[in-house]
């Protein structure tokens, strides 16, 4: 019996359905060690060159009133989630053409699954 089909009808299902991506688990004391490399300009309470991370998840990108946002930033429309967060960690530039944000992105996705995993724990709102 050829199982192939049967493979990949079922591996396409979540897609066809909708589901969102599935990713890596992601390991918060790693992603905290990776954090420091966002230190130079992020702070998780204060703003510094980059804005602060508190709160990050559900908020609009650009909409903290007390930070000057690239007009990119604040026009783009994206909400931050582990989706969007995970996307412009991989290229800031080219997730948001026009983004100040001078950092070239981060390819290794378990990396990038381990630094939003920790932000995940680090910036959520008491």
């Amino acid at each position: 019996m050829n199982r192939s089909p049967i493979l990949a009808a079922l591996i396409a299902l979540p897609l066809l359905a909708g589901a969102p991506p599935v990713f890596a688990a992601g390991d918060p004391i790693a992603g905290e060690r990776l954090y420091s490399r966002c230190q130079g300009c992020h702070s998780i309470d204060v703003n510094r060159v980059g804005p602060r991370h508190q709160g990050l998840f559900g908020r609009a990108a650009g909409s903290l009133d007390d930070y000057n946002y690239s007009d990119a930033i604040k026009a783009s429309g994206v909400v931050w989630d582990e989706t969007t967060l995970d996307q412009f960690l991989t290229a800031p530039r080219e997730f948001i053409k026009g983004t100040k944000m001078p950092f070239s992105g981060m390819k290794n996705p378990q990396e990038r699954a381990d630094l939003i995993a920790y932000l995940k724990q680090a910036t959520a709102m008491p």
